[in-house]
C-alpha cells in the first residue's frame, strides 16, 4: 500500500505541474492579445471545487480607444478541481469543452477569441504545445546540470557497438569494442569525440571478437555521406538480461529476473537485438530458449507473440555496464537539454506506429500505466526524467489534429488561413462533441487496459 501512495503521489504532482504549465501557455497567450479568460482551473471541477478565487474588480475600469471594455487577469475566476483528469481554461468566444452555446449566441465582443485574427488565435491554441515542450528542455536542462549523464566508456562495453550501415562499409563488425582514436584511449566524458571521430584520415582502434585488434581509417569524404544519407553511427550492444516480468510468454516460460537469454532456438543471441530478430523468426510457434541463471544453463520452451516478444523489460546497457558522470556547467547543459528533448520526441513518435499493432493496442495505458512508470521509492532523478519525458507526450499528443484536442483547433485555424473561410459554428460544435466522444471513449478503453491487467495479468 505504501508503494501505491508513493507512486500516486508522483503522478499527481507531476500532472499538477505539466497542466498548470500547459493552461498557463493558453491563459498569457490569451491575455497578451487582449482576450478575456473566463476561467484557470488545475483538474476538473464537475458539480464543486476544492478551491475558487474571483478577484475583485477595480473601481475605474480600463476602455481602449473605440471605448470598449479592456480585458483584465480579474476577469478570470482562478479554481482548483477535484476531478485530476486535466485542466482548462474559459476562453471567452470560444467553442470548447465548456460548450458555452449562451455565450456563442450573443453579439460578438471585442475582447473575445472569436473577433481576434486567425494569427492571434493559431498562437493561443499552439501556446500550451509550446509551453509543454519548453517545460521538458528546462527539465533536462536542469537534468544535465545537477546531475550531469550516466555516461559508459566504450572500452567497458564488453559487448561492443551495434554500427550502422555508413560505418559497416568502411569496415566496422557489430561486436567491435572501441578502444582507441588517433593512438589515444577514447574518453566518453570529452566533449566532441565523436565529432572527432569521423573527421577524415581518423584512426579508430578496435577489439574485435575479445582477441584481435584492428585499426580503420575514416576515408576522406565520410562525413558528407553521412550528411547525405543516414547520419546514426553507433549503438551499445547489451546483452539479453530480465529486468522484470511484465507478462506471457514470458511468464508461462518461468524466466525469471537476472536470466541471460544466450540462445533462441539454434540461433546464438549474444546482444538483445539479435535476440530480437531471432524471435521474429519464431512469432506465433513454440521454440526454445536457453539462459543463464546465476551459475546454471537451464532451457525453456516459450512461444513468442504475433511480433515476436516474451513480455519482459531488459535491463538497459546504463544498468550493465560500469557508469561514470558527465558534468555540465549552466552553458553546456542547455544544448544538452535540448538534445535531449528532441530524443525523446523523436523517440516517442516513431513508436506510435506499434499503436496500430495489435499487441500494440492491447499495451495502451491510462493513469495505471504512467503511475507505475514512476519508481517505488521516491527519487528526484527519476521524477523529473518521467516528468520530462510525460511533458513531451503531452505535447506531442495535445498537437495532434483530434477535434476537442489543441490540434483540432489548429487544424481548423490553419484551414481558415489557406482557404480564407471560416468554419460555421455548427460545424465546429458538432466536431467539439465528436472530439470529446472519441477522447472519453479512448480514456475508458485505456483505463480498462489497466484494470485488465490488475484483475487478470
Amino acid at each position: 500500500m505504501e508503494t501505491f501512495f508513493i507512486k500516486a503521489l508522483q503522478l499527481i504532482i507531476a500532472l499538477s505541474i505539466l497542466v498548470f504549465i500547459h493552461e498557463l501557455g493558453h491563459y498569457l497567450f490569451a491575455r497578451f492579445f487582449g482576450i478575456k479568460v473566463e476561467k484557470f482551473y488545475l483538474f476538473f471541477n464537475p458539480w464543486f471545487s476544492l478551491y475558487k478565487w474571483k478577484p475583485q474588480k477595480p473601481k475605474h475600469r480600463k476602455y481602449d480607444k473605440n471605448g470598449n471594455e479592456k480585458a483584465s487577469w480579474r476577469d478570470t475566476v482562478y479554481g482548483l478541481g477535484w476531478l485530476p483528469l486535466g485542466g482548462y481554461v474559459k476562453i471567452a468566444g470560444m467553442i470548447d469543452e465548456s460548450m458555452d452555446k449562451e455565450q456563442m449566441a450573443q453579439e460578438p465582443q471585442p475582447w473575445e477569441f472569436r473577433t481576434k485574427p486567425a494569427y492571434q488565435r493559431l498562437l493561443v491554441m499552439l501556446a500550451g504545445v509550446i509551453f509543454n515542450f519548453i517545460l521538458a528542455i528546462a527539465i533536462y536542462i536542469g537534468i544535465a546540470f545537477y546531475w550531469g549523464d550516466r555516461v559508459v566508456q566504450y572500452s567497458q562495453a564488453t559487448e561492443g557497438m551495434n554500427y550502422s550501415k555508413n560505418f559497416h562499409d568502411i569496415g566496422f563488425e557489430d561486436g567491435d569494442i572501441l578502444l582507441s582514436l588517433n593512438g589515444k584511449p577514447i574518453d566518453v566524458k570529452s566533449n566532441g569525440h565523436i565529432w572527432e571521430m569521423i573527421q577524415d584520415g581518423a584512426k579508430i582502434g578496435v577489439l574485435r571478437n575479445h582477441t584481435e585488434h584492428k585499426t580503420i581509417t575514416i576515408p576522406n569524404g565520410f562525413l558528407n555521406e553521412l550528411i547525405d544519407g543516414n547520419n546514426s553511427l553507433f549503438d551499445y550492444r547489451f546483452p539479453s538480461i530480465v529486468s522484470e516480468i511484465v507478462s506471457n510468454p514470458a511468464k508461462d516460460a518461468g524466466l525469471m529476473p537476472n536470466d541471460r537469454i544466450v540462445k533462441v532456438g539454434s540461433d546464438t543471441t549474444a546482444a538483445y537485438n539479435e535476440m530480437q530478430t531471432s524471435l521474429l523468426k519464431y512469432a506465433g510457434k513454440q521454440t526454445t530458449i536457453t539462459v543463464m541463471r546465476g551459475d546454471s544453463i537451464i532451457t525453456l520452451h516459450v512461444t513468442p507473440t504475433a511480433d515476436g516478444k516474451l513480455g519482459f523489460k531488459p535491463l538497459h546497457w546504463s544498468q550493465i555496464y560500469p557508469t561514470e558522470i558527465k558534468e555540465y556547467n549552466i552553458f553546456s547543459a542547455i544544448p544538452r537539454g535540448w538534445e535531449m528533448g528532441t530524443q525523446q520526441l523523436g523517440m516517442y513518435v516513431s513508436s506510435l506506429k506499434l499503436v496500430f499493432t495489435k499487441e500494440g493496442a492491447k499495451s495502451i495505458g491510462g493513469f495505471g500505466a504512467i503511475g507505475n512508470m514512476f519508481p517505488e521509492k521516491w527519487s528526484w532523478y527519476s521524477f523529473w526524467q518521467i516528468t520530462a519525458f510525460l511533458s513531451v507526450i503531452l505535447a506531442f499528443m495535445n498537437i495532434l489534429p483530434i477535434p476537442a484536442l489543441d490540434g483540432g483547433h489548429v487544424l481548423f485555424t490553419l484551414y481558415e488561413i489557406i482557404t480564407r473561410k471560416k468554419p460555421g459554428e455548427k460545424f465546429l460544435e458538432y466536431a467539439q462533441i465528436g472530439g470529446m466522444a472519441f477522447l472519453l471513449l479512448l480514456l475508458v478503453y485505456a483505463n480498462g487496459n489497466d484494470l485488465y491487467r490488475l484483475l487478470f495479468q
